[in-house]
């Protein structure tokens, strides 16, 4: 079962769906809906942060989790999930530079990890006001960014975490399901 977490936020639906359509099941919980330890007892497979319309600090248990999971643990965040890995090994979130909701920009990538197998860059449909700033941290890297070089998609060095800025599930990402599908691969390659 992979455990989506719910920053009450309308794209969420659209991730569980594609997750299930891949063959999972999922579990769809708001943040607030129990604890990070209530949340972490039901075993997941791996777990997605959704996104959602607030800071890091404003979503309920998904930094705790965060803080909690275990290393193994395959995590995917997306947009607001993606801030909160940042925030949570370091970083900083601020205002971006180009604040963009609803529309579609070119995000150049390393091809590693989610990455794999897309084209760089992507298309990539982006609802966000606020970004991520990696600062001291040394246990994210930066693997893809916007034109204007700010940050769209992190990874744990030495864990199968990933984030996202943007959002795959949205029609503005024509290769959304293959990078929640090569997501999905490490699911399946940790369960192995």
């Amino acid at each position: 079962m992979i455990l989506i977490v719910d920053n009450y936020d309308s794209f969420v639906h659209n991730l569980a769906r594609y997750v299930r359509e891949a063959g999972f099941e999922t579990t769809v919980l708001r943040n607030d809906a129990m604890s990070a330890a209530e949340m972490l007892a039901l075993a997941p497979q791996a777990m997605v942060i959704s996104p959602g319309p607030h800071a890091p600090r404003d979503a309920g248990v998904s930094m705790e989790l965060i803080a909690r999971a275990p290393e193994s643990l395959p995590l995917l965040g997306v947009c607001l999930g993606h801030q909160c890995l940042i925030e949570a090994f370091g970083g900083e979130i601020r205002r971006a530079k180009e604040p963009l909701h609803g529309e579609a920009s070119a995000i150049r990538h390393d091809g590693e990890g989610v990455f794999q197998g897309l084209a760089s860059p992507l298309q990539a449909g982006r609802y966000h006001s606020l970004t991520g700033i990696l600062g001291a941290s040394r246990e994210l890297v930066g693997c893809a960014w916007s034109a204007a070089g700010e940050l769209m998609a992190v990874r744990r060095r030495s864990a199968p975490w990933h984030g996202v800025q943007f959002h795959p599930e949205s029609v503005l990402t024509p290769e959304g399901r293959a990078l929640l599908g090569n997501f999905l691969k490490l699911v399946k390659a940790e369960r192995a």
